[in-house]
């Protein structure tokens, strides 16, 4: 096959003949040809590409790879803005709801009216941007108004085809979700696991990090998909929603399954259902979408604000279950926080097995009256972190018996203190071996001090070993101590002490965060880093003085100073400035970002730990601080979120939900 023009013929053919089938395949699931077949087409495809660079074309099946690393994402107005939603929460808001709908049409357009359900995917909002038929641009919701060009990374997804099908308007933005599959999610952990990097919490979380990855390669890594439920620009060559759906699978896009229904009880016996049966499905799900089919009933409906008043979400209940609670821990964390666990029958919540969950703290066990031998039910908030909600008192049969928080660690025996105004009950012995191991964790992250290759699980075996005891010994580790551990050679042993010494060169603000100072982010850090030399906190420094930083309210200052008063905590400091670690140079600057300037405080349950937000609030520009007062721009609120959140309501302060909060971040 020499002759040119053979060979672009065959290009085509195999293009058209690959696109075929891997629409078949990722997109309507109904593959027409074995995985072989498939895999021989692509082979053959790629070869003579490969032979042929001169030819290759940017829609071609195989440049779904990722192109290079971006520095940073582009902002995308969009066309037509992408509202948020109300929510329902019950048949009863449906049924208000409708009468809403019904009133504002009045009599005569609501005899036409017709509902659409679709689930409520729990992923990333995208817009894709179709020009004659080409994919050209895709964008995250952003604000709304303004989302993040991630068009390199959304070529990646292979159920987004880069060419639609049939006779497509000139312009088409249609709108949706990307998610992965529940069990493409638990491969996709289990393979970190095996590898000794982190998991993550839920495929929402990785959906919306992969997409987010400046490296497209890193998104093509990963198995992700799609479903579109609506349409941005484009939308008024359609009459109604159902209809612009049924269009674009038409067109070779992957649509959201749904239903039409001519009355609010036929949605509220759906959405009645999916709640029911929400588990049969493969991707997670935590709601359904109710939306006015008729286009026209659509734009004489309007939007208040920035949500529709033709669509609602009905949202489902936290997953739960009951079993018993056969006895309670506790568990101490890097700043001596010594929290209740519950340890229970196992039990399947969603899809998944608890044996243990969380109790917050002694008031929540006491404000519930929750006794040891209870028959509980167990919600998964936010579908992911297992809590004990209730006890079901009724049940009791006289052999349970009431919980009592241990006086002392029950890891290095110090006496437990519960600090004035506060619900947690704290070690406050530096030398505890708990701390110590956490305190080493942080220490090594990412955002602390960064020492390449050094993950929890070596962090965690090198300390259970004797190795390391505390964050000083890490520069005292040797090659020819590693290289008997499992998974260590020469050269990776030799790498990693590289990487230690190589972190030693870390700034002063970035040592002062990794040093694991309650209250203290990486934000925070760098503000008393500007102010106050090593010395200076060595030698003492008054609350009064720390507060007067702009930024850092009473809290975070006595939780400094409190440190530095510690004999040990500053023995640790000094023996790392012996070490070599540079207590002298800050970062260049603050980071900017979206919540450049804004303060925030975290309240109650979240999909992760409060850690891992403040990291993200503190990289996006923002501050975090431990109390809710009249400069608190933000409150991010879980459940059982508490007396912060009353006090965010007093003082006018706006409280975000996670997904508000995703948002915002964008």
């Amino acid at each position: 096959m020499g002759d040119k023009t053979d060979i672009r013929e065959r290009l085509e053919s195999l293009r058209e003949r690959v696109r075929y089938h891997g629409r078949k395949y990722y997109t309507v699931d109904a593959p027409e040809i074995p995985d072989s077949e498939y895999d021989a087409l692509y082979k053959e495809l790629e070869n003579l590409e490969e032979n042929h660079p001169d030819l290759i074309t940017p829609d071609s099946p195989t440049q779904r790879v990722g192109g290079e690393p971006l520095e940073s994402f582009e902002e995308i107005r969009h066309s037509v803005p992408m509202l948020s939603l109300a929510n329902a929460r019950s048949a009863t808001d449906l049924t208000e709801w409708d009468a809403r709908i019904r009133r504002l049409l009045g009599e005569e357009e609501s005899e036409n009216l017709r509902y659409v359900t679709e689930l409520k995917i729990d992923g990333l909002a995208v817009s894709l941007r179709y020009e004659n038929g080409n994919f050209i641009r895709g964008a995250t919701r952003g604000n709304g108004t303004v989302g993040e060009d991630v068009t390199e990374n959304l070529r990646t997804i292979r159920s987004i085809p880069a060419i639609l099908d049939d006779s497509p308007p000139a312009v088409l933005e249609p709108r949706g979700e990307v998610y992965m599959t529940l069990s493409r999610f638990e491969e996709f952990n289990k393979k970190r696991e095996e590898n000794e990097e982190k998991t993550y919490a839920n495929p929402r979380n990785l959906a919306a990090g992969s997409i987010r990855q400046l490296d497209p390669k890193m998104t093509a890594s990963r198995p992700l998909t799609i479903f579109l439920y609506g349409v941005g620009e484009g939308y008024d060559v359609f009459e109604s929603h159902s209809e612009s759906l049924a269009a674009l699978k038409k067109l070779g896009l992957r649509v959201n399954p749904h239903e039409v229904h001519d009355d609010i009880a036929s949605v509220i016996a759906v959405c009645e259902a999916w709640a029911e049966k929400r588990e049969s499905v493969e991707y997670q799900v935590d709601g359904v979408v109710v939306k006015v089919d008729s286009r026209a009933q659509q734009e004489a409906l309007g939007s208040i604000q920035k949500a529709p008043r033709w669509a609602i979400a009905y949202k489902f209940e936290p997953l739960a279950g009951r079993t018993k609670l056969e006895d309670i821990i506790v568990n101490v964390g890097r700043t001596g926080a010594v929290t209740p666990q519950a340890v229970l029958s196992p039990v399947n919540v969603g899809g998944v097995t608890i044996s243990k969950a969380t109790l917050h703290n002694e008031d929540y066990i006491k404000e519930r009256d929750i006794l040891v031998g209870d028959a509980v039910v167990v919600e998964r908030a936010g579908d992911v972190i297992p809590q004990v909600v209730r006890a079901i008192a009724e049940e009791r049969d006289g052999t349970e018996h009431e919980y009592r928080m241990p006086t002392e660690c029950p890891v290095c025996g110090e006496t437990l203190v519960r600090p004035e105004g506060e619900a947690v009950l704290r070690c406050v012995n530096a030398r505890c071996p708990a701390q110590a191991l956490e305190h080493i964790i942080h220490f090594v992250s990412k955002s602390a001090m960064d020492i390449d290759g050094l993950g929890e699980k070596l962090a965690k075996k090198l300390f259970d070993l004797g190795l390391i005891k505390d964050v000083s010994g890490i520069y005292e580790l040797e090659s020819e101590q590693l290289t008997p551990l499992e998974g260590f050679a020469e050269k990776s042993a030799e790498n990693l002490i590289r990487a230690i010494a190589a972190s030693k060169k870390q700034p002063f603000d970035r040592v002062l965060f990794a040093l694991g100072i309650r209250h203290v982010g990486s934000v925070t850090a760098r503000l008393i880093a500007e102010k106050f030399s090593v010395e200076d906190l060595l030698r003492g420094v008054e609350v009064e003085e720390i507060s007067e930083i702009n930024g850092i309210g009473d809290v975070v200052a006595k939780a400094v100073a409190e440190y530095f008063a510690l004999e040990d905590n500053r023995s640790l400091v000094e023996k790392l400035m012996e070490i070599g670690l540079d207590f002298g140079s800050i970062e260049s600057s603050s980071p900017e970002g979206p919540l450049s300037g804004k303060k925030f405080v975290i309240t109650g349950t979240l999909s992760e730990s409060r850690n891992v937000f403040a990291e993200r609030i503190e990289d996006a520009g923002g501050s975090v601080t431990s109390s809710v007062s009249k400069n608190t721009d933000y409150v991010l609120a879980g459940e059982e979120a508490g007396s912060k959140l009353d006090k965010a309501d007093s003082l006018g302060v706006s409280v975000l939900d996670e997904a508000a909060f995703e948002e915002l971040l964008s």
